[in-house]
């Protein structure tokens, strides 16, 4: 397979807005452009190539890497979303109570702000400590906006959501979501709107209730960088890097596909040209590849993850031996990597294994 440029399926749901249309190059005779689903795999929207076939049709186990072919589903979805209006507030369930209740995988996401009004900004997570009935009265009463951090965002931010996690994205942002592949989601509060047809959004307060993490939820960033750029946020299910792009550089697949989505400015990957609001697609199988131009990209890749103690420090590092983060400590016990893990929004569950030197 060669380097491929995306098609993304177009969502135009109620609360979106143009500038995907207008500004992003994003050709339908819709009306509005909610989202643009630019690495999708999921039954509800495929993306698809120049060619008219679905990418999923289309890419091989050897295109999508050693890295993907250990899950039983292609685990990566990433989207444009395009927030004129408010989102509803709403939570996504983990992985063990989706399959047990939903014959479906949970959903852990991130975000990063491609552009924000001046105002502009999301709820995420608890404000603080409460009980599951404080938190039912605040669904019943409609003061649920009052427990939720209320976090300013500007261009460039990026936040790691966890499954469980309450949130909503604000009015006049526009964000670049990378996230596990499932479009399971419980809404919590929509703000009494109604579509087209007069009808209001299904509420899932109830499911809801079951599944949202409860207490203070503390915004955690990563600082690490690679020679793909500034890495954003890791899990099992993806790893996604920003790259500044100034000059040529030369980069290089290994056990993963990558794919590559131009925020601002202009690209060359081999001879594939993507400007603002495009995607390419780069097969696990290509090996190193040439990027060009002066653009913000991000990168997407699923990388793999592992705990490597020593006698004085503990790292998390990838399967390309990056070091994503080290911290020097006095005990190793699975409590103390467990806390570590935790600072890179990691549980031992999403490792491969610990080395111990």
């Amino acid at each position: 397979m060669n380097i491929e440029k995306l098609i993304a399926p177009l969502k135009n749901y109620l609360w979106g807005g143009t500038k995907l249309k207008n500004e992003y190059g994003k050709t339908t005779d819709l009306q509005i452009v909610a989202e643009s689903w630019e690495l999708s795999f999921h039954k509800d929207g495929k993306t698809m190539l120049e060619n008219g076939y679905t990418l999923a049709d289309t890419a091989s186990k050897t295109d999508l890497g050693n890295n993907c072919n250990s899950f039983e589903f292609f685990p990566t979805l990433t989207k444009f979303i395009d927030a004129k209006d408010n989102l509803s507030i709403q939570v996504h369930p983990s992985d063990d109570y989706a399959l047990s209740n939903e014959n479906s995988y949970g959903k852990t996401e991130m975000w990063y702000i491609v552009e924000a009004e001046n105002g502009a900004g999301i709820y995420l997570g608890l404000n603080k400590d409460v009980t599951a009935k404080e938190f039912e009265q605040a669904m019943l009463n409609n003061t649920l906006t009052s427990i939720l951090n209320f976090i300013p965002v500007k261009k460039g931010d990026c936040y790691f959501i966890p499954s469980g996690t309450i949130h909503a994205i604000g009015s006049g942002c526009l964000i670049y979501e990378i996230q596990q592949n499932s479009n399971l989601t419980y809404r919590v509060y929509d703000y009494n709107r109604k579509d087209a047809n007069g009808n209001t959004r299904e509420l899932h307060v109830e499911k809801a209730k079951k599944v949202t993490n409860l207490n203070k939820f503390v915004p955690t960033k990563i600082n690490a960088t690679t020679l793909k750029g500034q890495v954003l946020g890791i899990s099992k299910y993806f790893t996604s890097t920003k790259l500044e792009l100034t000059s040529p550089i030369t980069l290089s697949t290994y056990n993963s596909f990558c794919c590559i989505t131009c925020m601002q400015g202009d690209a060359t990957i081999e001879n594939v040209i993507i400007n603002k609001g495009e995607s390419v697609f780069v097969p696990a199988s290509y090996g190193k590849y040439k990027v060009e131009g002066n653009a913000t990209l991000i990168l997407t890749e699923v990388r793999k993850y592992f705990v490597k103690t020593t006698n004085s420090d503990i790292s998390i590092i990838d399967d390309e031996q990056n070091v994503i983060y080290s911290e020097r400590c006095s005990s190793f016990d699975n409590n103390t990597i467990s806390n570590v893990l935790a600072k890179v929004n990691m549980t031992i569950n999403d490792i491969e294994s610990i080395i111990r030197i």
